[in-house]
């Protein structure tokens, strides 16, 4: 049968740049690959030929020979005058290519055992969070609480080692410190190696003979601990900061967690919050609105006079410049928006009453006819 061309099979053109024929290999390979096809004789041919395909045209010397006078060219380029796995060259491509496919590198022994475990350790502790509440004065000047967190932390008894005082740790004979274990399989390419967690010494390459009667052999127990978080101006619900190597303690010895510190905004009594502003909703008198007026509002750091001009409109927005919050990690500062609302009270009687019924005979204070209460607004 008739081999197919090598810029075929990888769906590219002859132009193609090295980087571009290893994604386009990438692309054919973990879809053929055995492990999603299983029992698919097409599939392991279609694999096969990726890789042969890979193998000449990552090599320059073997693409140009393949340009120049096709697969005739290449007759003696493999042993045995077809493609054999013991050929690939580029074993350490093939395994960064599929990599992502599984736990370790099954293809350590197939190319010659590059395979490089590392030498067992303990496994770090897991992240830890909590939430911080702020007023919205808080957020708006930033802030540093001290806080208690509970958490698991290193055992004062055996200083995190886990074992009992006096007594050491030995190296695992399952993984030999290595804290890594290589299982074998063989299936239609030959022998496959996957390389899995030591289930003797759960990956850290030594295991204790006499465990710490405190952490039980843990290396940590359950505590608190005070911690000092400085809070930057501008901050918002959703906002964390991690504080690396603050979270629970790593068993045996191993390195600490985070801790993420989320940021929960209080409801305010007086302000709406939107974005780096501020709302306040403000309720004047009649005659404030029709004739303007000087009135105090709150702010977040006081109380501050703003003017409204006459003729103010029932939700007109009014603004003060520099009021709002910081924005984070930048230079400028948001604005207090007052919203006006003229207030009418709910029933008048006496003085007041007659007042309001002269008012209301005079043409001034009437709204304009046909237009509406739009048409007087600013």
């Amino acid at each position: 049968m008739a081999k197919r061309d090598y810029y075929e099979i990888l769906e590219i053109d002859r132009n193609a740049g090295v980087e571009e024929i290893k994604k386009a290999y990438r692309k054919q390979a973990l879809k053929y690959h055995p492990d999603r096809n299983e029992g698919s004789q097409e599939a392991e041919e279609k694999f096969k030929e990726a890789a042969e395909a890979y193998e000449v045209l990552s090599d320059p010397q073997k693409k140009a020979t393949y340009d120049r006078y096709g697969h005739e060219g290449l007759r003696g380029a493999f042993a045995g005058g077809g493609f054999q796995w013991s050929d690939f060259t580029h074993a350490t491509d093939f395994e960064d290519i599929l990599g992502d496919l599984f736990s370790g590198s099954i293809f350590g022994d197939f190319f010659g055992g590059r395979t490089r475990p590392r030498r067992g350790s303990p496994p770090k502790g897991a992240d830890t969070r909590i939430v911080l509440k702020l007023t919205l004065e808080e957020v708006a000047k930033g802030a540093e609480k001290t806080i208690k967190v509970k958490k698991l932390v290193q055992c004062e008894v055996c200083g995190g080692s886990g074992a009992r005082p006096g007594a050491g740790t030995e190296m695992c004979p399952v993984c030999e410190g290595l804290g890594q274990v290589r299982r074998a399989s063989t299936s239609f390419f030959g022998q496959f190696v996957n390389v899995v967690t030591c289930d003797r010494c759960r990956g850290e390459g030594r295991i204790i003979d006499e465990p710490c009667t405190s952490c039980r052999g843990e290396g940590r127990v359950h505590g608190t601990e005070t911690v000092v978080v400085r809070i930057p101006a501008g901050v918002s619900t959703g906002n964390y900061i991690p504080l690396r190597g603050r979270g629970n303690a790593g068993p045996r010895g191993g390195p600490s967690g985070d801790l993420n510190v989320f940021i929960e905004e209080k409801p305010h009594q007086d302000f709406e919050r939107h974005g780096d502003d501020i709302l306040y909703e403000l309720a004047i008198s009649i005659s404030q609105a029709a004739l303007g007026a000087e009135v105090e509002v709150p702010t977040l750091t006081g109380k501050a006079r703003m003017k409204v001009p006459p003729g103010t409109q029932s939700g007109k927005v009014l603004r003060l410049r520099g009021k709002g919050i910081p924005q984070l990690n930048g230079y400028s500062t948001g604005d207090e928006l007052v919203r006006v609302h003229t207030w009418i009270p709910p029933k008048v009687s006496g003085k007041a009453k007659e007042l309001l019924e002269e008012l209301g005979k005079l043409e001034d204070l009437s709204p304009p006819k046909g237009g509406g209460a739009t048409s007087s607004r600013r």
